[in-house]
């Protein structure tokens, strides 16, 4: 009796935007007959990260929006294996993944190996502290959904000891001091959220709390905010922040973090009960001691085909990947639309490299941003192909557009059908759902 030929295995390590998308496309095309698509990820749900500012103030509910990992494996002919990459043997051609524990430190799945022909890393970012002294042991990061729902929590856990102070005494100042440190989108997006979600509490059991008990202050090292978008656009934002109630603070540099205070180069101190560092990102920095040649900023460096440089058989893409164009051009920038364009060209570029024929070059399309002021206002620009040059937008057509980003994600991962589904019911759910969540 023949001996059954062995599966292409083609291994995804990371389910964020491009890695969850990428084994969606890869599942559809091949399903389990003569391949074995496999997604780790040490998480077993995926959630937007663009939305995890809307997590953390509560204004979203993450279990409605998450994507369990074992269910959408089930759907799209991929398999599921939980777990954090620990290294890689490049020779024998396989991974390890580290142990997997409970809350209790007891073992759930041993240490492992899995084989792979072809390796995709869609690790993703971290916040980048850039070794600021005080900022890992004092500051939060909205890296992922754990981080958010621990930041959410203590919010509330804040609001909840200011209500009651005022109750105990009307006349006491108590206030809800919130300092973030960036203003870029993460860090401008969850101010102006911020005060939506403290709107609302008096709805929800905090009778005298709103949002005239919120302090929120942005420090901004450069000389504006939002510096990805046209200086108008960013001076618009600015003034919607400053007429919620939040203190933007350009040209401040942190330069130590300590117990609920920031230390500023000038030797300024600012207190605040919660402290949010939100001033850029890079690669874990383990990925540095995978022996794939990495940057400064420990994320893997690709060639315009997306394979890493040490390695062919192993693609990197989204925010721990660094392609550069051109020599003198900086590297594309980690959003999720360039996650997304990513994980389109590996697609296409594995079925090719299996066929024996030339891979094509990654180009990425900078089609804009847009920031999110929660309900009170949308920025942006649209730029590349969706406008043919560039065009700043705002207000209502900006809204419209930002919350198409998201649905346009949704059809990504889960396709047409079941995608417009659940557009439907998050449409429904915003209206049936709490306003916040508050446990």
């Amino acid at each position: 009796m023949p001996e059954a030929k062995r599966k292409t295995q083609i291994v995804v390590v990371g389910g964020g935007a491009g890695g969850l998308e990428l084994v969606r496309k890869l599942g559809a095309k091949y399903g389990r007959k003569r391949h074995d698509i496999i997604l780790v990820d040490q998480n077993l749900s995926h959630i937007w990260k663009p939305l995890l500012h809307e997590v953390a103030a509560g204004s979203l509910d993450a279990n409605l929006d998450e994507v369990g990992y074992r269910g959408h494996c089930a759907r799209w002919g991929y398999r599921f294996f939980q777990g954090r990459l620990e290294s890689i043997d490049r020779e024998a051609k396989t991974i390890r993944l580290a142990p997997v524990m409970d809350d209790e430190d007891e073992e759930i799945i041993g240490a492992h190996t899995i084989r792979y022909d072809m390796l995709v890393l869609a690790i993703g970012s971290v916040s980048n502290d850039f070794g600021v002294p005080g900022v890992a042991e004092h500051c939060l990061y909205l890296d992922s959904r754990k981080q958010a729902d621990r930041f959410r929590t203590l919010l509330l856990n804040h609001c909840l000891r200011v209500s009651r102070a005022m109750i105990e005494d009307p006349g006491v100042d108590a206030r809800v001091r919130v300092a973030i440190v960036g203003a870029g989108a993460t860090g401008v997006e969850l101010a102006a959220e911020l005060y939506n979600a403290a709107g609302a509490l008096k709805h929800y059991g905090l009778e005298v709390f709103d949002e005239n008990r919120l302090d929120v202050t942005i420090l901004e090292a450069g000389p504006r905010i939002l510096p990805a978008l046209p200086e108008r656009l960013s001076t618009s934002a600015r003034k919607e922040l400053t007429a919620l109630g939040v203190e933007v603070r350009e040209g401040v540099q942190v330069v130590e973090a300590k117990r609920h205070q920031l230390v500023t180069k000038d030797g300024t101190t600012i207190d605040a009960d919660l402290m949010v560092w939100a001033a850029g990102v890079k690669g874990a920095e383990f990925l540095s001691t995978l022996g794939l040649e990495t940057t400064m900023r420990d994320q893997i460096i690709v060639t315009e085909t997306l394979q890493t440089v040490t390695d062919p058989d192993i693609f990197a893409i989204g925010d721990c990947a660094s392609y550069s164009p051109d020599s003198d051009a900086p590297p594309i920038p980690p959003r999720a639309q360039a996650a997304h364009q990513m994980a389109d060209t590996v697609f296409k570029n594995l079925r090719l490299r299996e066929q024996g024929r030339p891979l094509k070059r990654f180009v990425y399309q900078d089609n804009g941003s847009l920031i999110s002021l929660s309900r009170f206002s949308t920025v942006g620009s649209l730029m590349g192909n969706l406008v043919g040059g560039a065009m700043a937008v705002e207000g209502r057509i900006a809204r419209f557009i930002y919350t198409s980003l998201y649905r346009m994600h949704l059809i990504a991962i889960h396709g047409w059908l079941k995608g417009l589904g659940l557009i439907v019911i998050g449409r429904v759910n915003r209206i049936v759902r709490p306003k916040l969540k508050l446990h």
